[in-house]
């Protein structure tokens, strides 16, 4: 529901504060909700090499896989400007959008936030026919 998004959205807000962000000067926050309620943050993390970058919802997906976590409900991704508030929303690039076809299921929702409202998607609205480890069976 649009209340729980919201504060989802808030975790994915503060967790946006640590990014490192010096080059693109674009900060990220994710907070990822597992199914048992537990929420795992992530921050965009940038390398003078740009390759190397990871984003904020791959950082809290991995750290949540890193700790046994496989079953996830929900994730809220912000980002804009490093230094100022929220203002549009950010969209999971297409890199997290296959992170989250190996970890989520297609109901899986992605809440996005601008500072003052959510849009909610599922996984399969945003990334149809997505490559699984279902196709390598």
């Amino acid at each position: 529901n649009k209340e729980n998004a919201m504060r989802l959205a808030k975790a994915a807000e503060e967790a946006r504060e640590a990014s490192y962000s010096p080059y693109s000067g674009f900060a990220v926050g994710a907070a990822l909700l597992t199914e048992d309620g537990e929420i795992f943050t992530g921050a965009n993390i940038e390398s003078s090499s740009y390759t190397p970058t990871v984003c904020a919802e791959r950082v809290a997906f991995f750290t949540a896989v890193h700790k046994g976590c496989r079953n996830f409900r929900a994730i809220a991704i912000v980002g804009g400007k490093a230094g100022e508030s929220i203002s549009a929303f950010c969209p999971p690039c297409g890199v997290c959008r296959q992170v989250m076809a190996e970890f989520a299921n297609p109901d899986f929702e992605i809440v996005l936030y601008n500072g003052s409202d959510v849009k909610i998607y599922t996984l399969a609205e945003i990334f149809p026919e997505s490559f699984t480890k279902d196709n390598l069976k």
